[in-house]
């Protein structure tokens, strides 16, 4: 293990500091959130899916917002009362822009509560003249993001990576002792959604709607959301069939609709068998399947969606071809209350959430570009799911979880 001095203090009187380098991986560190960790020449890089499944996908999307490592954090337990983390983030730029995107925040929780924000260091970035246009890696150097003044004394500790940026880790470093995180009993939670569940506008990655709803609930959420590309695949179903989880959710409408992605004669089948496949693993797991939150563009309106003038979203289906099998999120919102409904005659543990109690008709003031939400409203629909989730009766509730009749 790599021990190195430094002043904690600079000047007269300065208090110098050992640090020791931590094992990132195969020591007492464990990365919660990540199902693969990419060897780079700098460490590793954290991805949200299975090495397997890179194979299956073609589209450069999926590769990018697999590496957003929404929900990944560094769990341990230390003494120490300072730590840093050395990382190498990717961030975009456009052409046009005089700087890169912010590169997110890290957040550090001791004992569950929030102990520190720092922002993450811009290092790699990709330039392009637009959205779709051909990128250019402009390289960075690494950053360190460094806390200090933790109570002394042995802590939990989870280090919680941005949710939005690429971030390969290079360097733990801590002045004390580390030893791997003890069993809390609690449940797991595997969730699945679009771009409104990665929640790449939250104001930091324990901002995000699954985790403030998770901290709410007292599970652990594994985020398997993936901005612009819940449609459906079955490489995510048969990743959520084989990972060990006490409660599952799956988020299905918006990215369907958007991309023009099904017709009606292909949704259903296609939700059955992604439901199937998850069923093959989890036969009496609580199983939450949530509708779309409210969206003014797509409501009535099929896909596909482009931007318009001033960054909105505009949907460019013709209503006229619902009639012909195009789907509008209320559409899917009819066809997903069907199908919940058929199927709990021999699934119990099958739910239904209608996605506009967590963000309705009323809330879409708080969507940034007629899509998103912004961080207030990704807070909003955290407590609201963790008040129906999680309540006594509620499908996550502490009986839900119950084996099943012999």
């Amino acid at each position: 293990m790599f021990e190195s001095s430094r002043a904690r203090t600079p000047g007269k009187g300065a208090v110098t500091v050992t640090m020791r380098t931590i094992p990132l991986v195969d020591g007492p560190v464990e990365l919660r959130g990540a199902l693969d960790l990419e060897r780079t020449p700098a460490g590793v890089l954290p991805r949200r899916l299975p090495a397997w499944t890179r194979e299956q996908y073609q589209d450069p999307s999926v590769d990018g917002v697999t590496m957003m490592p929404g929900g990944v954090r560094l769990v341990f337990r230390t003494d120490a009362c300072e730590l840093e983390l050395e990382v190498l983030t990717c961030t975009g730029q456009l052409e046009s822009d005089d700087e890169p995107r912010p590169a997110g925040m890290l957040e550090l929780l001791v004992d569950g509560v929030l102990a520190g924000r720092r922002q993450a260091p811009v290092g790699n970035v990709l330039r392009m003249a637009g959205p779709g246009t051909e990128q250019r890696l402009i390289p960075g150097e690494p950053g360190v993001v460094r806390f200090t003044g933790l109570r002394p004394g042995m802590k939990h500790v989870e280090l919680w990576l941005p949710q939005q940026t690429p971030t390969e880790l290079l360097a733990l470093r801590v002045d004390g002792e580390v030893r791997a995180p003890l069993p809390d009993g609690r449940r797991r939670w595997v969730h699945h959604g679009s771009s409104i569940s990665h929640c790449l506008e939250a104001e930091g990655p324990t901002g995000t709607w699954p985790a403030v709803a998770a901290a709410l609930g007292g599970v652990e959420v594994i985020n398997l959301s993936l901005a612009g590309n819940a449609v459906l695949d079955p490489y995510v179903a048969r990743t959520i069939r084989d990972l060990p989880a006490d409660l599952i959710s799956v988020k299905v409408g918006i990215n369907i609709v958007a991309l023009a992605a099904f017709q009606l004669r292909t949704f259903a089948p296609a939700v059955h068998g992604f439901l199937d496949t998850i069923r093959d693993g989890h036969p009496h797991t609580p199983l939450l399947v949530m509708s779309p939150v409210s969206c003014p563009a797509l409501e009535e309106t099929p896909g596909p969606t482009t931007s318009g003038p001033d960054g909105g979203l505009v949907a460019l289906g013709d209503p006229h071809d619902v009639d012909a099998g195009a789907l509008t999120l209320a559409v899917v919102r009819d066809e997903l209350t069907r199908i919940v409904a058929a199927r709990r005659a021999r699934d119990p543990r099958l739910h239904h959430l209608d996605g506009r109690e967590l963000l309705g008709p009323d809330d879409v003031g708080g969507l940034t570009d007629g899509l998103h939400p912004d961080a207030d409203a990704y807070r909003r629909m955290g407590k609201r799911f963790a008040a129906h989730a999680f309540a006594d009766e509620g499908p996550f509730g502490r009986g839900a979880a119950a084996p099943p009749p012999a």
